[in-house]
């Protein structure tokens, strides 16, 4: 079995056609830079409303716009602040919140505590592809190639064929580089 799983990793396209997307659902491009993550601080948000940086629990974001600073602060490698505005989100079990729990606690070396919130994530919306794109990709990372081929295989079984989700995880696959966003 693991010789077949083995030899359709190899029969993977050796080059990706799909242009490869920023983290997010799907095709989603990269996240702007605003000033949640050119002028704020520490565990902080620009909150237009009030013209200021300010603690995620004290604005005027509701959980998109949370989400949506979690997405730029993760992309500009700001982990722990990126955790600080997913504690402040209404539902610490949405399947968007255990995703990026997962993402960032994986940035930070913490893999095995990654690993729980991505099954939390998947066992909650099992059609959450980024979630089964990260946690491959924290396969990856641990040598675990033949778990992320599952993961991509799934991925693409959910309808994902030409996401991100499965682009990045197809080039991490091919190339052994997993992504920092």
């Amino acid at each position: 079995m693991r010789t077949f799983l083995i030899a359709a990793a190899l029969t993977l396209p050796m080059s990706v056609s799909t242009p490869l997307y920023a983290a997010g659902g799907g095709n989603e491009t990269a996240p702007k830079p605003t000033k949640t993550s050119k002028d704020c601080k520490g565990v902080r948000v620009w909150d237009e409303k009030k013209q200021r940086c300010v603690r995620p629990k004290k604005s005027s974001l509701d959980d998109n716009g949370l989400y949506d600073a979690v997405r730029e602060l993760a992309y500009a490698g700001r982990y722990m602040d990126a955790q600080g505005v997913l504690a402040a989100m209404s539902d610490q079990n949405d399947d968007r919140v255990l995703t990026y729990k997962g993402f960032t606690e994986r940035k930070m070396g913490n893999i095995d505590v990654a690993m729980v919130f991505y099954q939390d994530a998947i066992d909650k919306n099992p059609g959450n592809l980024l979630a089964r794109s990260y946690m491959a990709q924290g396969m990856l990372d641990q040598g675990d190639k033949i778990g992320a081929i599952a993961q991509l295989r799934e991925i693409q079984a959910r309808g994902g064929e030409g996401t991100w989700a499965e682009a990045s995880l197809r080039q991490a696959i091919e190339t052994g580089v997993t992504y920092n966003h």
